[in-house]
This record gives structure tokens, sequence and C-alpha cells, in this order.
């Protein structure tokens, strides 16, 4: 087991776009991967991405099943996403809270989309095409700006929904 240090918010890398990654199936590949997966089960994350662990590869992983941080959440399921892309089903959008393992403490407002589409690749190379709403779609999203080098609080539209997490509110 291998549990990897996630960078926070102020590190260069989580603002850069990541590379997309053209070899599947490497062993290399499939370490980070299993890095990836062990450091979201030790910080109960709902969701991962490889620049957050300080790798600039198109890569995310998330899944939820009975998750602390997230109690009244759906089921998610565990997924493993190379070069993903995400395509809003309409331009419906809520807004909800969010938090980040990159924002340890923090919790945002943030709209997102309410259904998307999404693809990709898994970790063998072979085709992903989902369709997803709720809180799936939410986790998507979020993971997937980090490939693109952008932070949950870049999305917030009022700054005063901005809080720590043991904050009432």
């Amino acid at each position: 087991m291998t549990v990897r240090t996630i960078l926070r918010m102020g590190n260069p890398l989580l603002l850069q776009c990541a590379k997309e990654i053209t070899e599947f199936n490497t062993p290399e590949l499939n370490k980070l991967i299993r890095d990836m997966q062990d450091t979201m089960q030790a910080e109960d994350g709902a969701g991962l991405a490889a620049p957050q662990i300080g790798v600039s590869l198109r890569l995310v992983i998330f899944g939820v099943d009975h998750n602390p941080r997230y109690p009244d959440a759906e089921t998610v399921p565990e997924t493993i996403l190379i070069n993903p892309t995400i395509t809003p089903v309409d331009e419906t959008m809520d807004e909800a809270w969010e938090g980040c393992l990159s924002l340890p403490g923090l919790r945002g407002m943030v709209p997102r989309y309410c259904q998307i589409k999404y693809s990709g690749f898994d970790a063998q190379g072979k085709k992903i095409e989902i369709e997803a709403s709720g809180f799936h779609a939410r986790v998507v999203q979020h993971e997937c700006d980090h490939l693109d080098g952008i932070l949950y609080p870049q999305r917030m539209k009022d700054l005063k929904q901005f809080s720590y997490t043991d904050e009432p509110g």
C-alpha cells in the first residue's frame, strides 16, 4: 500500500493542464492507479486526479459506496477514467457544497451541470461511455477539472459561500 502526498492549493502543478496518456496497461500506469486508489481510500475521498499527487497526466479515479465524508451521497461506481471528455446533456445546473482533498478543511457552494455524458478509457485502453446525474455527475466534473488546472473555488459564484467544513451553515 502506497499512500502519496496530496498537493494543496497553491502548488503550481495544480494549475496546469495535464498531458494525455498514450500507453495503456503499462507497469508504470498500473502502479500510479494503485497508488491513487490507496491514497483516495486513506483520505476517505470520493475521487482523485493524478495531478493531485504530483503527476501531470489525464487520469482520474472516483467511487463512493459508504463514505463518512459524504454520508448522504448516492453510490458512485468505482471508475478509472483516462483522457476523459465531458459533455453536458443540457444546460441545467445546480449548486451544492463541495470539498477537495487539495483544500483540506474547506468547502464551497459550486454550480455544476446536473446531467452529463462522459467518455474516456479504462486502464487497459477500453473505451468508456457513461451518462451520469446527481452526485455522480458532480464528482466526475470536479475530478476532471483538476486535469485542466481548475480548483472548485474558481467555479464558485459567491465567495460568501466558501467556509471551513466545521463551521455551521
